[in-house]
């Protein structure tokens, strides 16, 4: 029986309550059913993410691949579905998949991430051509980002009317405008929604391959800021972190060959919405105030 990581434990029981202590309960179970299910051989020890557990394996064929299994959490409901449209184009093959209980049988890669390159710029670059190649057409069971317009503008106005407005009327504004502006229509294309840094790992088939994908269909554009965590700490040690900033979106949309102006329409957005969920979430105050710094400089 595998041992689950303690650390994981507790942060999962303590988000999830009595639900994450009966699914951590019966993990050790769960990996030993898809072993035997997909005939796969332990190889390493169990790490952990955010919401999953990961397990090195050889297949029966001899190759490596990884068992993953998530918590049923939202976030991963069509991370497989992702996987199996892009069918190892910019991302780790799927082999296996049970969407009931959130486990795949993955493509092994590296440990090491484009946090580990040492260069923004380059690994920028890397980002965004990734996001190019993911940007296929989408089938149409995957969500729209577009359907999440009216909430998000309605999220929008509503917190930063009950934080007593932290934005500037302009920054507010200019995240209202987007969503109005670019929100509503969308292409029907595959966006991993979540692509930084760490989400895009070093592999044996191609140089580079993105892992935990949201599975959503529209504006390769939404991930602008998340681009921009990768190397947060140089940029907000910039002299002119609005310069910086703009920079480094020019880098990640060119290299995605997607409009300059877009990308920092859809990264102001991205930032007040974050600086304001931030402030109700009980964020640490630099994420809150770096949040709130860009979307003010964008705006």
């Amino acid at each position: 029986m595998v041992e689950v990581p303690e650390e994981f434990a507790r942060n999962t029981i303590g988000r999830e309550g009595d639900p994450g202590r009966a699914w951590v309960a019966s993990l050790p179970g769960l990996v030993d059913e898809f072993l035997q299910q997909w005939s796969c051989t332990p190889t390493g020890p169990v790490t952990s993410g955010g919401v999953g557990i990961i397990l090195p394996v050889q297949r029966h064929d001899g190759s490596p691949a990884v068992l993953k299994i998530s918590f049923t959490h939202p976030g991963n409901m069509y991370e497989a579905h992702a996987f199996a449209v892009w069918g190892g184009r910019g991302a780790v093959l799927l082999y296996e998949r049970d969407d009931a209980r959130f486990a795949m049988l993955l493509e092994q890669a590296e440990w090491q991430t484009l946090d580990d390159l040492g260069d923004v710029d380059a690994a920028t670059v890397v980002i965004g051509q990734l996001a190019r190649r993911l940007a296929i057409p989408a089938p149409p069971d995957l969500p729209r980002l577009s359907d999440r317009a009216d909430e998000w503008e309605q999220t929008l106005r509503e917190d930063a009317e009950e934080l007593g407005h932290p934005l500037s009327h302009r920054a507010l504004g200019a995240a209202v405008a987007t969503i109005q502006d670019l929100c509503r229509k969308q292409p029907d294309t595959m966006a991993h929604g979540d692509l930084h840094f760490g989400n895009v790992v070093r592999a044996q088939r191609e140089p580079w391959l993105v892992v935990d994908p949201k599975g959503l269909a529209g504006d390769l554009a939404f991930d602008a800021l998340r681009v921009l965590a990768g190397g947060a700490d140089s940029l907000l040690a910039a002299d002119d972190l609005g310069a910086e900033v703009r920079r480094r979106l020019s880098i990640f949309a060119d290299a995605a060959e997607i409009d300059r102006e877009r990308a920092t329409r859809w990264a102001q957005t991205d930032a007040a919405m974050a600086a304001l969920s931030g402030r109700k979430g009980g964020h640490p105050d630099w994420r809150v105030q770096a949040c709130e710094q860009v979307a003010e400089l964008l705006a």
